[in-house]
């Protein structure tokens, strides 16, 4: 009977395994119904990984994704902008001066469009503080024109959007936030914060115009802000694109044709400054999408080099393509104008505003001539096939022989520009595109300048030189010679300017002996500047004045319509006339006297040699007095300083003065309290030795 019992009671082996395999089989079945419930939304479609604004929603922070936006956003109704400063490292060298030691850092700029207005061709001020060098940013560039690495820790910096320039609205794309927010991963190095501090910006700030910006939120590694729109600013909601912005230098990149696999751009540079000029202009850019240039009219390109198009991405897709023929194949082409014996050439010329050797000059010169134009195919690569891709060159610079400092903006996407219909109908042409780059005149910094101004007056026999190192002294002679570059300039006797600056070291010394000035040892640098102009205040009288101005090019490039720009402060109102120049006050320009040379006589030659082998070379010269009269000015003190300029400019670049003025106690003009100190002084002895 137990036996029997035991034998009943005992389980088959197979079922426990069939049991288990069950469990295991309806435990998965609950966890992929539980995951599966995690990874679809509400309407059965499965979810991303990536929240709304680009981060990790798991909260794992990976190191691929940007850091998380404050909750803050959700009240912004405007443009949410937000600096993360994502971490650093040490940099070689490893020194133990805390404001010495460099950090490579990493960080991140989002911007995000929580309004109902399309924020287009977005700029963003970061005011970094740390002597910050920016050596990338993905998704920006420098709105300056400024090449990477750059140097942006002293005042800060704008960027602007590229490729992404603007910022739909999440009604206009059913908040597909691809197209309402973008990301900018900066990399760089910084100094001078000692761990754990961390290095942040200033501030933070919108600079498209219509927005209000608050003061940003702060915490340790963020900032953030939310610019809201301008009531009283007017906002023209019939454009589609920007309005044409103003500046110095306005340049337009229109798309005129456009195919699959090429387009035709025409680019127009236009001088708007009534003082600003180009000679022999060089433009450049930087392709970002591997386009080439096919052909050109109206300019050309410094080199051509297939090699680059053969060996690149261009001749993996254009195998069938001739590249010998091909105009450019740089990322940075080097443009410039055609001489003037190229303009009715049938295949590079025949095109308005064209040829003329680089020279644009201001609209109070000649209107005219204030225009260049060329035209040119730009051939694209893949996935760019399409007739509407079309991207703009960017990193834009603009340079000329002896002319202002123009530094040049990102691109901005502008309505189109209209053409006359070129079958003479009264009919405008729209361009496919239009693009603006505006390019702004910059004052040049310290000893960096490219023209300088020497002064003398009837009252003193000594001439102020330029200053030393006033164009730079980064190309200094490798004789073995050595010079100061911090040394003032010596007083020079007159006859010391018609020599180059190696011949006048002599004249210098025996003048300064003479004159028991005192001798430096090292002697100053020279001036280095390859066009010097000389201001002499030659008469002084009752009803009015007069100055000799000397131009001296001790360059090898000639001159052909030159110009000067004359600010005298209160002293130009009573300006009369110019002898053997073209002279005229412009009023409007901060009584700017403008001088021009006579017809026949607006050629500054170069540079050339002596009669005689041993003899200085000579260098182009040309002269002319100008009188002033006092009837509105009659309480100008010339020898104080009244009768020189307070700025000066030669083809529009601002010329280096002189730190001091002739005296008329002779030698380096002293200083009044010293003076008055001085006939103090020698009252009290005179007295004393009368007694």
């Amino acid at each position: 009977m137990k036996t029997s019992l035991r034998s009943s009671t005992k389980i088959p082996w197979k079922i426990p395994l069939w049991l288990a395999i069950v469990i295991i089989i309806l435990c998965s079945l609950v966890e992929v119904c539980r995951g599966q419930n995690k990874d679809v939304d509400e309407f059965g479609d499965p979810k991303t990984k990536v929240d709304a604004f680009g981060g990790d929603s798991s909260g794992s922070g990976g190191a691929s994704g940007p850091p998380k936006i404050p909750k803050e956003v959700q009240s912004c109704d405007g443009i949410y902008i937000s600096y993360d400063f994502l971490g650093r490292e040490k940099e070689y060298p490893h020194v133990k001066n805390t404001t010495a030691q460099s950090w490579a850092f990493k960080s991140q700029l989002q911007l995000v469009n929580m309004g109902n207005t399309e924020l287009k061709t977005w700029k963003v001020f970061i005011g970094f503080q740390h002597r910050e060098l920016l050596v990338s940013a993905d998704g920006a560039v420098l709105v300056d024109g400024d090449e990477f690495p750059a140097q942006v820790g002293n005042n800060g910096t704008t960027i602007g959007g590229y490729p992404q320039a603007d910022l739909k609205t999440a009604i206009d794309t059913a908040g597909d936030f691809t197209q309402i927010a973008v990301s900018v991963a900066f990399k760089g190095t910084q100094f001078g914060v000692k761990p754990p501090g961390t290095p942040m910006p200033k501030t933070l700030k919108l600079q498209n115009d219509g927005f209000k910006c608050p003061a940003p939120s702060k915490r340790k590694s963020n900032i953030y802000l939310c610019c809201r729109k301008d009531k009283k600013f007017k906002v023209n909601t019939k454009l589609k694109y920007s309005r044409k912005k103003t500046g110095d230098l306005n340049v337009m990149y229109d798309v005129l044709q456009t195919n699959g696999n090429n387009y035709l751009a025409q680019v127009t540079m236009e001088n708007d400054h009534p003082l600003g000029r180009l000679d022999h202009w060089n433009l450049t850019w930087e392709w970002m999408r591997g386009e080439f240039i096919s052909t050109m009219r109206g300019a050309f390109t410094h080199l051509k080099d297939p090699s680059q198009c053969i060996y690149g991405p261009a001749g993996q897709y254009y195998q069938n393509m001739d590249f010998t023929q091909v105009m450019n194949c740089e990322r940075n082409p080097i443009m410039s104008d055609l001489p003037a014996e190229k303009k009715d050439d049938e295949k590079v010329g025949k095109l308005p505003f064209c040829c003329r050797n680089g020279t644009v000059l201001p609209k109070t010169m000649n209107e005219s001539e204030s225009k260049s134009v060329f035209q040119l195919q730009v051939f694209k690569i893949p996935p760019d096939m399409n007739r509407t891709a079309l991207y703009p060159p960017q990193n834009w610079k603009l340079t000329g022989v002896l002319n202002p400092n123009y530094k040049c903006g990102p691109p901005m996407r502008v309505e189109p520009s209209e053409f006359p219909d070129p079958t003479g109908l009264q009919a405008r042409v729209l361009a496919v595109a239009s693009w603006q780059v505006v390019c702004n005149i910059t004052r040049p910094k310290v000893k960096q300048n490219r023209c300088c101004v020497s002064f003398s007056a009837y009252y003193n026999d000594s001439v102020v030189p330029c200053n030393t190192c006033a164009c730079g002294c980064n190309d200094l002679p490798d004789d073995g010679t050595q010079c100061s570059t911090k040394a003032p300039a010596m007083l020079l006797p007159p006859e010391a300017l018609l020599v180059p600056f190696e011949n006048r070291s002599v004249k210098a010394v025996a003048w300064s002996r003479i004159k028991h000035y005192h001798i430096y040892d090292p002697m100053p640098c020279p001036d280095n500047c390859g066009v010097s102009i000389n201001w002499h205040v030659d008469a002084d009288y009752k009803n009015g004045w007069t100055a000799r101005m000397t131009l001296f090019n001790w360059g090898s490039n000639a001159f052909e319509d030159w110009f000067v720009g004359v600010q005298m402060g209160k002293a130009s109102e009573g300006f009369d006339k110019a002898y053997s120049f073209n002279g005229t006050l412009l009023k409007d320009l901060n009584n700017t006297i403008l001088l021009q040379g006579l017809k026949g006589l607006n050629y500054l030659i170069a540079e050339t040699n002596g009669t005689k082998p041993r003899d200085p070379r000579v260098p182009g010269k040309q002269q002319s007095v100008l009188s002033f009269n006092k009837r509105l000015t009659w309480h100008l003190n010339i020898p104080e300083g009244d009768g020189f300029p307070k700025k000066l400019l030669f083809n529009g670049e601002e010329c280096a003065l002189p730190s001091f003025i002739p005296a008329k106690s002779g030698g380096i003009r002293t200083n009044s309290k010293n003076s008055i100190i001085t006939f103090i002084f020698t009252c009290i002895i005179t007295l004393f030795l009368v007694r």
